[in-house]
């Protein structure tokens, strides 16, 4: 036994003990999770990195120039997500009924519908930067870094959107460590690239958006070499066991309707969680550029700490999948309640790291006092607000991967747009002030975990299940 496998078996007699997660049920939950989450930090990372990097090399105005456009780019992932989420969804249940053909075709059709909505995208990035950013308010400084940075990363929209989907398929077929690989080498080029152009070539926020384009693009041709089957040799990666192929068919319109049945809500809860960042980087900004940039290093220390859902959310989808695809609605359950479980202990323990560090963290990305005092404050409430991202990410993954969208969407709607958003505002018009900000945060996640927990412990997206499971079909 190594050495990894024994601190797995020690753990998981821990947890067992603590009435946490099942022993059998953790090992592969943690299989699954442990390079999904590394992916996920990976993914998160590089806009953190190069938000700190042009901190340093440009100042305030770059960073809450930085914070304008990063908004925009989140709305690519948010998109990219939601249709990933009908991917995983349907390769889960169809892989785990042993029909990878169809799973194969989910892939292709979700690959089409990328393309579809990737280029208009591209196409408005490019020609409408300057408007897009001078919609949030920003200052003219600001203004001209945000869309310096949205002008050079436009073509990393597609590329983006498509490791999304290369990810949700190796996730729903059980293979986590092959895109682990492809995005943690795409980070660490992201890194040196930036780095070298922001500060070597003092390219600015410029080089920042082309560090961010040539990696995402770098990491689109390592996972697209497993995707149409091609073997990675001795590198630990896995091709896809539903390649996409040339061959066969590309459309089948009842697996279309399924995928978009599935992934337009879920498009629009993500959708719905990205969107809500523009008001509050508008409310933010009458409070100037010091509040925007604290506002943004919040977000990003939380998204960090948010990696842990792109493991736990994902193998929630995953397992809980697999095991309705197989008919076994009983273990699907014992799989969610397990894996929201461990997201609380995992989050709350992190959480309570990051505030007790909360000013060393900020002073990564701020030099001056005053600026890394306001910024903590921000990366403390956010660490707190993520333990109901925690909850939230468990409890969604779990009704994802049974292909139930659509209550959490409207879930998404409530807690962000019914209380963060008028919590928010409450600053302009209250003495509240920066307060309220504080307050939005808290509650853009709180309302959504609650009500998506008490979704999961109904029990009816067993139900909807059914009608996605490839018995389904012969029926």
């Amino acid at each position: 036994m190594t050495g990894r496998q024994a601190a797995v078996e020690l753990l998981a007699t821990a947890l067992e003990r603590l009435g946490i997660i099942d022993a059998e049920r953790f090992r592969p939950t943690v299989d699954l999770a442990w390079p999904r989450i590394v992916t996920g930090f990976a993914i998160m990372s590089k806009q953190t990195a190069d938000l700190a990097m042009v901190g340093i090399a440009v100042g305030i105005a770059g960073t809450a120039g930085l914070a304008y456009a990063l908004a925009f780019w989140e709305i690519v992932t948010m998109l990219g997500l939601g249709l990933a989420g009908g991917t995983v969804s349907l390769v889960s249940q169809n892989y785990g009924g042993e029909e990878t053909e169809r799973a194969s075709l989910v892939v292709k059709q979700s690959i089409l519908l990328v393309v579809v909505l990737a280029v208009p995208v591209v196409a408005v990035f490019l020609c409408f930067a300057d408007s897009l950013i001078g919609l949030l308010g920003a200052e003219d400084a600001s203004l001209e870094h945000g869309a310096t940075y949205l002008t050079f990363v436009a073509p990393a929209v597609l590329f983006e959107m498509l490791n999304l989907i290369a990810s949700r398929t190796y996730t729903g077929v059980g293979d986590t460590f092959t895109e682990m690989i492809a995005r943690a080498g795409g980070a660490a080029l992201n890194i040196v690239l930036s780095g070298l152009l922001i500060f070597g070539l003092e390219m600015g926020v410029a080089g920042a958006a082309i560090g961010t384009t040539v990696s995402t693009g770098f990491v689109t041709v390592v996972l697209a070499w497993g995707m149409i089957g091609r073997s990675y040799g001795a590198l630990g990666m896995e091709p896809s066991p539903v390649p996409v192929t040339a061959s066969g068919s590309w459309l089948e319109p009842s697996l279309m309707r399924q995928v978009i049945e599935i992934s337009a809500p879920e498009i629009g809860r993500r959708l719905a969680q990205g969107i809500v960042v523009f008001p509050l980087l508008w409310i933010a900004a009458t409070f100037g550029p010091v509040v925007v940039t604290a506002l943004e290093v919040g977000r990003r220390v939380r998204g960090l700490i948010n990696s842990i859902n792109w493991g736990l959310s994902l193998a929630s989808s995953s397992l809980v999948g697999q095991h309705l695809g197989s008919n076994d609605e009983a273990e699907a359950g014992a799989y969610g309640a397990a894996i929201i479980r461990l997201s609380i202990v995992l989050y709350a323990g992190l959480a309570v790291v990051v505030v007790v560090f909360a000013e060393p963290i900020a002073s990564l990305f701020v030099t001056g006092p005053e600026e890394a005092a306001q910024a903590a404050t921000f990366v403390a409430v956010g660490a707190i607000s993520s333990i109901s991202y925690g909850i939230d990410g468990a409890a969604a993954g779990a009704l994802l991967g049974a292909g139930d969208t659509r209550l959490p969407f409207v879930a998404s709607l409530v807690g962000r747009y019914g209380f963060a958003l008028p919590a928010a505002a409450l600053g302009l018009v209250t003495p509240l002030g920066i307060g309220a900000l504080y307050l939005a945060l808290l509650l853009e996640t709180t309302v959504p975990a609650g009500v998506n927990y008490w979704l999961f412990r109904r029990g009816r997206w067993k139900a909807v299940s059914r009608r996605y499971r490839p018995s389904s079909e012969a029926s």
